[in-house]
């Protein structure tokens, strides 16, 4: 079975002048329901705003928990901080934090929502408004659970919210690999980057996935990754430049999760971006990366114990 955190608040209604899919992690949770058995659900908790103030401004947390965020940070965000939206952004790193937990005791667990990567410390932006990727690797380390913990960033976008709230912090290293020209303009610098031309495709990209993810972890030796599973380098992708197809997707989890399995390393994965009109298409894709990445890790542990016994 594989380990999948969703919560109701997941899926919250659109607000007003909204260009983000707001009904994705639904149609995750739903194409997740018809694999029957197959998925153990966990309903996570929200994070306290204790936990938030570790990666976030407490004048900031305070204006998103309080719905009175300022026009021009909604701007940056991309949609009005409604409540339930409010309710959305405290507990969705309430689920990467569970993920991650359950990571630790399986090999391997997902969140359907989260990757939210650009919020920064005083504001959120490109429709991230807490960084679920940054609260959760600093609780995780801050409370004593780990030493050592990498955020691996695969998303067309660079995480540059999760390098700049982590930035300097001796238990925390992020790793991105994304599009050189796409958004932001303005990039963080990660542990390392990896930026890469428009229309790379399938091979030169899964080439250059493992050229530098493999030392990046022989490095740093995380005891946990947490990864930004984006879809959004697929070539139909309407925010995406990188131009892989269904398949080079599916070879970059296999590729991620051999790189943890062979490290003995567990993983949780996030939803991250996924753009277009077409969003059970956009969900699919989403879905296909976690059933992918569960699959990889349930054969090894298959093997393991087959071996074992």
């Amino acid at each position: 079975m594989i380990a999948v955190v969703h919560h109701p608040d997941y899926v919250a209604e659109a607000p007003a002048r909204s260009t983000y899919r707001w009904n994705k992690n639904g149609l995750i949770r739903d194409l997740l329901l018809a694999e029957g058995a197959a998925i153990d659900w966990h309903e996570p908790l929200p994070m306290s705003a204790r936990w938030i103030e570790e990666a976030h401004d407490p004048a900031y947390v305070a204006e998103v928990l309080e719905c009175r965020v300022p026009a021009a940070k909604i701007r940056r965000i991309g949609f009005p901080v409604t409540r339930a939206v409010a309710a959305r952004a405290a507990v969705v790193p309430g689920g990467t934090y569970l993920a991650a937990q359950l990571a630790l005791e399986r090999g391997y667990a997902a969140n359907t929502a989260g990757g939210s990567h650009h919020a920064l410390a005083d504001t959120g932006a490109g429709f991230c408004v807490f960084n679920d990727l940054a609260i959760a690797a600093l609780r995780l380390v801050g409370e004593g659970t780990l030493n050592r913990v990498a955020i691996v960033d695969c998303d067309v976008h660079q995480g540059d919210g999760s390098a700049a709230l982590t930035a300097g912090h001796p238990g925390i290293a992020t790793y991105s690999i994304h599009a050189e020209k796409n958004f932001p303009a303005r990039k963080a610098r990660s542990t390392l980057d990896v930026p890469l031309p428009d229309a790379t495709r399938d091979v030169a990209y899964l080439e250059t996935l493992e050229r530098t993810l493999a030392p990046f972890l022989d490095t740093h030796r995380p005891e946990l990754i947490l990864y930004q599973a984006g879809v959004d380098p697929f070539m139909d992708d309407r925010l995406g430049r990188l131009a892989l197809s269904l398949e080079g997707l599916t070879a970059r989890e296999r590729l991620v999760a051999r790189l943890a399995i062979d490290r003995g390393i567990p993983l949780a994965s996030t939803v991250g971006g996924g753009y277009g009109d077409d969003a059970l298409a956009i969900a699919k894709r989403h879905v296909g990366a976690i059933l992918t990445l569960g699959r990889c890790f349930a054969d090894a542990r298959a093997l393991r114990l087959g071996v074992t016994a």
